[in-house]
């Protein structure tokens, strides 16, 4: 190719490319003409959607509002109701507790005359009989039962009881109307009321205190008899005066009938046993031993320098002929070595037996 050709192919290829570029670029300026409408429409689109939804959770935030206002007021109703049903409860528990105390007080009044009117008759009894030790005694048996009767109660009751007891006993004094003379009487009859009292509450005292020997001495008397019916039945003397009966000890499981044997009699029966059977052959063993040993032949030792040994002073010499003796055979001195070992071997067994 020559230098000419080549320049006109390139200057061709230049003005190509620049129309090129022309042409994108108005192709380009069309396309973003349409992005921007579109972009304008979703915007649009949006905000209308937007504003739905704020519309939307206006409406639910001023229905929740009234839900809460409509709880509202049904719980306050509900709460003055159940107000008013607690207050009709109390109102009707205190009517009930007013009549209940106004019926006690009357019940209290009417055995308070009661009480006046039976200690009236037994003062009365009293000094026309002047049987005082008499009265005091029958009188004993109902104190017991009415203690019985305080101690059962509570406290709340006691002290309501002593609260209306004091209403009815000790009456309002009309002091501003009364006069001197008048005053004198009442402050006498107030003293003679205190002394009988006090002198009552000496005489109850000292019933009590009778009445506490009298238990402490009728409580030793059934321990004795208690003690006495135990031994009796073959038991321990205390097994019958603790808080709970005694364990009743079968003769055997096998036999429906009590044990009246004593602890030493029981004893006996485990004593005894291994040991006893152990003794019994040791002792058979010994004895066999014992007889085997005393068979034994007897033989003189030899002289020893001239002299036999385990002789004393003064006893005579042994005649020549019986120096040597019988010597015992060889097989009797075997057995007896071994007879002697196994005894040494038992020996050592027992020991470590016990």
């Amino acid at each position: 190719m020559s230098d000419d050709e080549f320049y006109e192919e390139e200057t061709t290829s230049n003005t190509s490319k620049k129309g090129d570029e022309a042409f994108a670029k108005a192709k380009a300026g069309l396309k973003k003409s349409e992005l921007d409408e579109q972009l304008k429409e979703y915007i649009n689109e949006w905000r209308k959607q937007r504003v739905k939804e704020e519309d939307e959770l206006k409406r639910l935030k001023e229905k929740q509002a009234k839900r809460k206002e409509i709880r509202a007021e049904q719980e306050k109703k509900l709460a003055m109701q159940k107000k008013e049903e607690e207050e009709k409860l109390r109102k009707e528990e205190a009517e009930k507790k007013a009549k209940e105390a106004e019926e006690k007080k009357k019940r209290m009044e009417e055995a308070e005359a009661k009480r006046q009117q039976m200690l009236e008759a037994q003062k009365a009894k009293q000094k026309e009989a002047g049987a005082g030790k008499k009265a005091s005694t029958a009188g004993g048996g109902g104190a017991v039962t009415d203690a019985r009767k305080e101690m059962s109660k509570t406290k709340e009751q006691l002290n309501e009881e002593m609260k209306i007891a004091l209403s009815i006993k000790i009456k309002p004094l009309d002091l501003e109307a009364m006069d001197s003379d008048e005053l004198k009487r009442k402050a006498e009859d107030l003293f003679n009321v205190i002394v009988q009292l006090e002198t009552d509450k000496y005489d109850f005292e000292q019933r009590r205190v009778t009445q506490d020997y009298e238990l402490k001495e009728l409580k030793e008397r059934q321990k004795v008899q208690l003690r006495q019916k135990a031994l009796k039945k073959g038991l321990d003397p205390e097994a019958l005066t603790g808080k709970h009966p005694p364990k009743i000890r079968m003769y055997s499981k096998y036999e429906r009938r009590t044990d009246t044997r004593t602890y030493e009699d029981r004893k006996k029966l485990y004593e005894g046993g291994w040991e006893v059977i152990r003794a019994e052959t040791l002792e058979a063993m010994w004895k066999e031993k014992y007889e085997d040993w005393t068979k034994r032949p007897k033989a003189r030792l030899p002289k020893w320098f001239g002299e036999r040994p385990g002789k004393k002073a003064g006893d005579p010499e042994t005649p020549e002929d019986e120096e040597g003796g019988e010597a015992p055979p060889a097989e009797e001195e075997e057995e007896e070595e071994e007879e002697e070992e196994e005894e040494e071997e038992e020996e050592e067994e027992e020991e470590e037996e016990e």
